[in-house]
């Protein structure tokens, strides 16, 4: 049985993160990817050159047309870059609830470039992620939305305990940009859960946060319980970043192997 699975995001022309990265996790995984695109980019490995947003009306046409014939089991949502953006997509799904929502809140891509306008957090902040079943932030994510530093494992779980205050059901703080630790840390109102990480040294990192989000999404479709969908997300995604270690693309920060566990046979023509 086909399990469907909505990605609401930005495009990556060059393929390794947004859409692209969401729609190749879910079919790694198992599940049947959809797409609502917000943003076409022109991008590459080593930065993003255009952003155009797409209308909003178009984007409420995409939403209206898969929830009227194929509606999802789980979805994320990714690279919301503007205000009235974000505010559609919230308000489409405040009316389409009971499904499990992942927030990934993009805001910075690998390169550095900015992807979400300022005036759009505080709409993220009020519409959005109080209907998220978890939000998925890296360390200088987490720091714009909860307005504190984050040094340490101590500082993730205060500023997980302040983005609880929003109104998601739970946080997940990814450790990732510490150099000491690359622990996840996640929190749902009572206990904190850590998720260790495999440091791997890589520049290969472009899409982790796409691919992640979209990983705990597909899990959770399957039936998987929060935590559950957590650690087979960070097993997945360990195994994509050590491939994509000996295995690059481009000359900059390279895209993660969504098909890894295919082992040799893949890129070769029996």
């Amino acid at each position: 049985m086909m399990i469907p699975v909505l990605t609401i995001a930005g495009s990556d022309s060059s393929g390794g993160a947004g859409i692209q990265a969401d729609l190749k996790t879910f079919s790694a995984l198992g599940t049947y990817g959809m797409s609502c695109i917000c943003a076409l980019t022109a991008q590459n490995t080593k930065g993003v050159t255009m952003v155009v947003n797409t209308p909003v009306d178009m984007v409420k046409a995409q939403l209206a047309a898969i929830y009227d014939d194929i509606p999802p089991r789980a979805l994320k949502t990714g690279m919301l870059s503007s205000a009235p953006i974000v505010e559609a997509v919230s308000d489409f799904l405040s009316d389409h609830t009971g499904i499990p929502l992942v927030v990934d809140p993009v805001m910075v891509a690998t390169s550095g470039a900015v992807l979400l306008e300022k005036d759009a957090i505080e709409v993220y902040k009020k519409k959005l992620i109080p209907l998220s079943s978890v939000i998925t932030p890296n360390i200088p994510e987490a720091e714009v939305l909860s307005g504190q530093a984050i040094r340490n494992l101590e500082d993730m779980k205060g500023a997980a305990e302040k983005l609880m205050a929003l109104g998601p059901q739970a946080v997940l703080v990814k450790g990732g940009h510490l150099v000491e630790e690359a622990e996840d840390v996640l929190y749902d109102g009572r206990d904190f859960h850590l998720f260790k990480g495999e440091r791997i040294e890589t520049e290969n990192t472009h899409g982790t946060g796409c691919t992640l989000s979209s990983a705990i999404a597909a899990e959770l479709a399957k039936g998987h319980t929060l935590i559950e969908a957590v650690g087979l997300a960070k097993v997945y995604m360990t195994g994509a970043i050590r491939r994509a270690a000996s295995d690059s693309l481009g000359h900059g920060h390279g895209p993660v192997h969504h098909f890894w566990f295919y082992g040799d046979r893949w890129g070769k023509i029996e």
